[in-house]
C-alpha cells in the first residue's frame, strides 16, 4: 500500500482504519508501517479530521490488542508456535532469541524498555507469552511503553500537521 492509499482509508473511515492498521504492524504483518501511520493520524488530527487524544487512545488500543495476541499465541503455543514463526520469518532469530533473554532477565521492566524500541517493540510479546510471563505485568508494561512510543509519533505529527 502506498501513502495515498493509507491517506484515502484514513479520510473515509477515521480511527477505525487507524486502529486496524496499527493493530496489524503489531502483529509483525509486513508492509504496515504503523511507524508513519501514527503520524499522519496526529496530522489529521491537526487540521481537525479527529481528535489528538482519540488518535492516541485508538493507536495504543490497536497496539495493546496486536501485542496481546501475539502474547497470548506464544503462551498457549509456546515452542510449537515459535519454531513455525521462525521457518516464516527466519530473519527475527536473532532478534528473538535477544528478546527471550531480555524478557528472562528483565521482566516487565524489559517488556516496557523494548517497547520503546523499533523492531524489537513488536517481537518482545511472543518470547513473554512463551516464559508465560504474569499476564497482568505483560498487559501493564506493553500498555505503559505503547503509550509513550505512540505519543511521540502521533505527537509528531500533530505538531508537524500540514508540514508531514
Amino acid at each position: 500500500m502506498d501513502m495515498n492509499t493509507f491517506t484515502q482509508y484514513f479520510m473515509q473511515y477515521g480511527a477505525i482504519a487507524i486502529f486496524v492498521v496499527v493493530f496489524l504492524e503489531n502483529l509483525n504483518l509486513p508492509g504496515f508501517p504503523a511507524g508513519v501511520i501514527m503520524p499522519l493520524s496526529g496530522a489529521m488530527a491537526a487540521k481537525g479530521d479527529i481528535g489528538f487524544w482519540t488518535v492516541v487512545t485508538v493507536t495504543v488500543a490497536a497496539g495493546l490488542s496486536g501485542s496481546m495476541v501475539l502474547y497470548l499465541i506464544g503462551r498457549k503455543a509456546g515452542e510449537l508456535f515459535l519454531n513455525a514463526y521462525l521457518r516464516r520469518f527466519p530473519r527475527h532469530k536473532a532478534g528473538l532469541e535477544k528478546s527471550m533473554e531480555w524478557v528472562k532477565n528483565k521482566g516487565a521492566a524489559g517488556v516496557f524498555v523494548a517497547k520503546l524500541l523499533p523492531v524489537v517493540r513488536t517481537l518482545i510479546s511472543i518470547p513473554a507469552g512463551v516464559l508465560k510471563m504474569p499476564v497482568g505485568e505483560y498487559a501493564v508494561s506493553s500498555a505503559l511503553g505503547i503509550f509513550i512510543w505512540n505519543l511521540i509519533f502521533v505527537g509528531t505529527g500533530y505538531v508537524l500537521g500540514n508540514r508531514f
